[in-house]
Parts: C-alpha cells; sequence; structure tokens
C-alpha cells in the first residue's frame, strides 16, 4: 500500500477564530501553541513542553478543526491521518504503515493529526478475535507515541476514548474534551455562519441538540433553498 494513498491532503486554512471552542480548551489551546513557539526557552529551565495531545469527544464538535488551526498557527505542514482507513487484515502491515508516518511527521517536524484513534487503540486483550496481533500493534503505537520527538507535534482525536487502552491515555501529557454545543453557543455559532447572507436569506429556523458540523450543513441547506426559491421567482416574473 502506498504510504501517501493513507494521508489526507488537505490545505485548508483553518484559524482558532474560525473554531468555536469552550473558554477553556481555548486557553490550553493558546498555551500550547506558545509552548511550542517558546520551546527553547523553557527547555533552558528543563521544563517540558507539551506535544502529545488527545481530543476527545462527540463528533462534529471541532477536533478536526482545532488540529487544522494549531497547525496554521505554528505555520506547520498538518498530516492527516485517519486510522480506521489503515487498518488492515495484515496487523503487521498496518503497524509498518504506521511507524512509516510517524516517521515522516518526525522528520518534517509536522503536525501528526490521527483520526479516530479507538480504531487502533483498543485496549490490549479487549477483543478475541488475533488478540496477540492487536496486543502487538497496540504495544507498536505505544513504542511511537514515547519516542515521538518533541520539536514534532502529535494530536490525536476519538470519539470513544473509554475503549482505547489505558497505557495508551497515560501518554497525552493534554487531553481536551469536546461536547455537544450548548444553545446558546450553537445560537453564536448560527450566527457567524449565517453573517455573509442578506437577512431574507439567513432568517432560518434553527435546529438545537445538533453538533456544529452538523449545524453548518443544515444552515447552508436551508440558505440554499431559499436562495433558489428567490432565484426561481425572479425567472417566474421575467417569463411574464
Amino acid at each position: 500500500m502506498n504510504l501517501y494513498n493513507l494521508i489526507i491532503q488537505d490545505k485548508e486554512a483553518v484559524t482558532l477564530d474560525d473554531v468555536f471552542l469552550e473558554p477553556q480548551n481555548k486557553n490550553q489551546i493558546v498555551q500550547l501553541i506558545k509552548e511550542q513557539k517558546y520551546a527553547d526557552e523553557l527547555q533552558k529551565y528543563g521544563l517540558p513542553v507539551n506535544n502529545k495531545i488527545l481530543l476527545e469527544g462527540s463528533s462534529g464538535c471541532g477536533k478536526t478543526m482545532t488540529a487544522k488551526a494549531i497547525a496554521n498557527a505554528l505555520d506547520k505542514n498538518i498530516i492527516i491521518l485517519n486510522l480506521s482507513n489503515i487498518v488492515s487484515s495484515r496487523i503487521g502491515e498496518t503497524s509498518q504503515n504506521i511507524k512509516m508516518i510517524f516517521d515522516k511527521a518526525a522528520r518534517e517536524r509536522s503536525v501528526l493529526f490521527l483520526d479516530e484513534l479507538d480504531q487502533i487503540g483498543k485496549a490490549r486483550g479487549s477483543d478475541d478475535k488475533d488478540v496477540g496481533e492487536m496486543r502487538r500493534l497496540v504495544n507498536t503505537l505505544i513504542q511511537l507515541i514515547d519516542y515521538y520527538p518533541e520539536n514534532a507535534l502529535l494530536l490525536c482525536a476519538t470519539n470513544h476514548a473509554e475503549i482505547i487502552d489505558t497505557a495508551i491515555i497515560r501518554r497525552f501529557q493534554l487531553k481536551l474534551q469536546y461536547e455537544m454545543p450548548s444553545k446558546d453557543f450553537l445560537d453564536s455559532f448560527y450566527d457567524s455562519v449565517l453573517l455573509k447572507f442578506p437577512e431574507d436569506l439567513s432568517n432560518i429556523d434553527r435546529k438545537y441538540n445538533i453538533s456544529f458540523a452538523e449545524a453548518k450543513d443544515y444552515a447552508f441547506t436551508m440558505v440554499k433553498g431559499r436562495l433558489i426559491e428567490r432565484l426561481e421567482n425572479q425567472n417566474n416574473t421575467k417569463s411574464i
């Protein structure tokens, strides 16, 4: 399998201002970025620089956007790897592929973002099938995380942290929890998304108890429907 076929190429320029974050998460991310920028000075005082971060919680609530924003703030390339795409029936091949991508990210000092960590980070012995092979795969991942260089940044995301091996969880110096947005927070998000549209298009009924990603898709669908209706009315008027 070609290594580069496993990597998601994404050039989207995302800033922290584009990501809707709870204040506590945003404060920790801002400090993380500053730690990376002042790494040499911090290390002169014997202070460790956080470079292994776990983003856990609901899907569509900003984990991938956060990774892109951090890479952008540090002016680094980001390597995005969805682990559900890399798991092979031949576990040894999976281990080799993951090691190659870790090596590439470390060599290039990129931001490495592993999505769906739970796909290979399951607790050792939790799966009756190929228990020995899965255990070796988890051990490989633990070693790669342990030896990942301090001057590179590793971010991992999961919707199911509870099934990940605790030995992997312990490797992360920083763990951020992403929750489904509250009504007020979602209203702020809707306001931001709809700001660029005229009032007759943006005045939509809003849905709640959904993720940011779902809210964005819903809002755009509603706006497109109203715009199409307006265009059809204009065409009908012209044809009379």
